[in-house]
């Protein structure tokens, strides 16, 4: 079951990065947003009041959905989707896997998740990985690069997100169900964003558009509601550690997807950079790393 998770949330986002390129233009990012997480956020309610599960929950708890509503479906995505305009898809995906470093140490620090060996090299090896397909824009990047913003806009949105990660971990150990919390979580981000909005004076605009209508309702279902509702499984049963390495696998499909939509070219290092990031899955993901670390602390 865990593998299924991983494998849907995998090819789903992985999708996803290409889909978030069709979003960018007569519409602002903040509001492609905004309706990205207003249309998940009424499914799943409407879902949750179909189902008739319990959607009464204590003040402190909607404190964590209000910050899980900030940091992941608001902040994360509108930098994910400004990041899209400066740098590939799959680059933009690549950047934003090193959530998986950030959610190692974020585990570390709120629930004493023990750093094991395997843990450890599969997310070196990613890294090296992730550094292998990087190393060419880095080395000649100045401040004032276009793709230097857009590699930065995109590790702020890993780190936004692995805050997210941590604060799902909570509202499973608080006995809260993946999908009433991710409903409330994608609730508070849609009004997050419309205050956002309100601040910023930028009006709705809408695009008609087949491919911007198509791209929104893939996002909004797929992306978001399904998506999110495997991966944040698979994080209460693998930990985040672990679970974090399907962000380092999506960028693989990203740049397959990329080859064929924005012509990106491979080359002998794309491949040694991919090979390191399949490498450190295995390690990660193998049988003696697969159970979900004991987590004793909690930041209630």
């Amino acid at each position: 079951m865990n593998f299924l998770l991983y494998c849907i949330t995998v090819g789903i986002w992985g999708s996803s990065w290409l889909a978030i390129t069709y979003q960018l233009g007569s519409v602002p990012i903040d509001v492609s947003v905004f309706y990205r997480l207003g249309l998940a956020s009424i499914l799943m309610f409407g879902w949750c009041f179909f189902k008739r599960y319990n959607l009464r929950f204590s003040w402190k708890n909607h404190l964590f959905f209000a910050a899980q509503g900030l940091v992941l479906f608001s902040l994360a995505q509108a930098a994910c989707y400004e990041a899209s305009y400066y740098i590939p898809s799959g680059l933009n995906a690549i950047g934003f896997s090193i959530v998986l470093v950030f959610n190692i140490i974020n585990s570390a620090i709120f629930y004493r998740t023990p750093l094991t060996f395997p843990l450890l090299m599969g997310a070196l090896s990613g890294i090296t990985g992730i550094t292998t397909i990087f190393w060419p824009s880095i080395v000649i990047l100045d401040i004032g690069s276009k793709t230097l913003l857009g590699i930065l806009l995109s590790l702020a949105a890993g780190l936004l997100a692995s805050f997210g990660n941590i604060i799902s971990i909570r509202n499973q150990k608080a006995n809260i169900p993946v999908t009433e919390s991710n409903a409330y979580g994608m609730g508070y981000g849609t009004l997050w964003m419309l205050g956002i909005l309100f601040l910023k004076g930028t009006p709705l605009q809408v695009d008609f558009s087949f491919s911007y209508i198509l791209s929104s309702l893939y996002l909004a279902i797929f992306a978001s509601i399904v998506a999110y509702g495997c991966y944040f499984t698979l994080l209460g049963r693998i930990g985040a550690s672990s679970a974090a390495y399907a962000l380092v696998v999506t960028p693989v499909i990203s740049l397959i997807l990329s080859t064929f939509f924005e012509n990106f070219v491979w080359d002998l290092r794309i491949l040694t950079g991919i090979g390191l990031i399949l490498l450190g899955n295995v390690i990660i993901l193998g049988k003696k790393t697969i159970k979900a670390p004991k987590l004793v602390a909690n930041p209630a």
